[in-house]
């Protein structure tokens, strides 16, 4: 049974500040707690309708439909929701492509774009410390368990950039990707959804990237950014992969 102390905590961690405090975030759903779990994240208590999460942890609670729609942030709980360790992350690989994040705001953008990461191979994804917080609910539901396989930190892109062999950003206009001889291995910058790449940051980048515009009438104004992403990641690998 559900304890009005349990549905304190769990709704406290809606909040970034609560999740920093304690190193925790929720996950919800079936398929996304089970990525987690088997990638042996650190369950601190589960609360579901099914006895099948008992097996994962002393701090089960078996729950009704109606508790868990009052702890769950979906319009329709699934089942299932758990409270997970935030893990350390681990060092940054240099040797292979970097993807970086200037002060993205949208929580659907980042879990998009991780997913993104994960489909194309990419271990390491930097924020910097404005971007969207990687644990937010809403970012959990959208990389659906692609944290498991990315290396997400947050840091200042600035120091990263200056000892960048390669550091790259995406803009609306500058050379086209498909026309650009790419490294490798290097940092590739994505920016703020409204705003694009900072000024500050802007400065450091020794190629500016561009997706061109093939409609007739050219006159679309922006790309989604992680629909953005995806173009250059599919481009990257293409040129990059051994068929």
């Amino acid at each position: 049974m559900l304890t009005k102390n349990q549905t304190k905590r769990i709704l406290s961690l809606s909040k970034k500040k609560q999740r920093s405090q304690e190193q925790m975030f929720v996950s919800e759903g079936v398929k996304v707690t089970q990525e987690f779990l088997d990638a042996q994240y650190e369950p601190i208590e589960i609360f579901s309708t099914d006895s099948f999460f008992a097996q994962y942890s002393n701090a089960f609670v078996h729950v009704s439909t109606q508790e868990l729609s009052k702890i769950s942030s979906l319009k329709t709980p699934n089942k299932v929701l758990a409270i997970f360790r935030i893990p350390k992350p681990k060092p940054i690989d240099d040797s292979a492509l970097i993807l970086a994040l200037d002060d993205l705001n949208n929580p659907g953008n980042l879990g998009t774009i991780i997913r993104l990461c994960d489909w194309f191979g990419i271990r390491d994804l930097v924020c910097s410390p404005a971007t969207v917080d990687c644990y937010n609910s809403k970012v959990i539901q959208a990389a659906m368990g692609s944290h498991t396989r990315v290396n997400i930190n947050y840091t200042a892109l600035a120091p990263l950039l200056k000892s960048a062999d390669n550091a790259m950003g995406t803009y609306m206009e500058g050379t086209s990707v498909y026309a650009s001889n790419l490294p490798n291995s290097g940092i590739l910058v994505f920016g703020n959804e409204a705003n694009g790449i900072s000024e500050n940051i802007s400065s450091l980048l020794t190629k500016k990237l561009s997706i061109p515009r093939f409609g007739a009438f050219k006159k679309t104004e922006s790309l989604n950014v992680a629909n953005a992403v995806s173009v250059f990641l599919s481009e990257y690998r293409r040129r990059f992969t051994e068929t």
